[in-house]
């Protein structure tokens, strides 16, 4: 559980970083800025702070920030309903983003788990995302992310976004935040 104000912090911190890579925000977005600690009180570690910009039936669009080797934590999209799940885009709009999907393992990754969580992180195939580059996960990939050394800023296009339906690998996590 966070407090206000290391809420307040991440929030402020964000905002810089959306500042830095040159993405405006309406004031009402501005003070929309969700910080993610997904329950497990290690903002530093595992965290996520972002906007949504719309999120109909069809699609969402947001912004994230990942601080300085911030992870958000390995989950998948699944079947929900009648729909196949969340499929989305990732664009990196600065700094740089270690992606990590099902695969082939990549030997020497990036990144390395939150220490204390790494039996929770399966997925081992390493995309490495850099300023303007992108990739799509498609619905129900196991996946999990990191900033580099710098943080970064990413820009996600996908199909309707129901956190409630996501499934995380580690059972701890709750992806409301609960600030005090």
């Amino acid at each position: 559980m966070l407090n206000r104000q290391e809420y307040q912090k991440a929030v402020k911190d964000a905002l810089s970083y959306f500042e830095k890579a040159a993405i405006v925000l309406t004031e009402e977005e501005k003070s929309k800025i969700e910080v993610a600690d997904f329950g497990l009180n290690d903002i530093k570690q595992t965290g996520l702070q972002l906007v949504t910009y719309i999120n109909t039936d069809r699609v969402c669009s947001k912004e994230m920030v990942l601080f300085p080797k911030q992870t958000c934590p390995e989950h998948r999209h699944p079947q929900r309903g009648g729909t196949p799940g969340k499929e989305e885009t990732f664009r990196c709009r600065r700094g740089k983003v270690y992606l990590y999907v099902e695969g082939d393992r990549t030997e020497n990754p990036h990144c390395r788990p939150p220490v204390g969580s790494e039996k929770y992180y399966t997925a081992w195939k390493e995309i490495e995302l850099n300023p303007g580059e992108q990739y799509t996960l498609y619905p129900n990939t196991l996946h999990w992310f990191q900033a580099g050394e710098e943080g970064a800023v990413i820009s996600e296009f996908s199909t309707n976004s129901e956190d409630s339906s996501d499934i995380f690998t580690d059972d701890r996590i709750k992806r409301a935040p609960e600030v005090l």
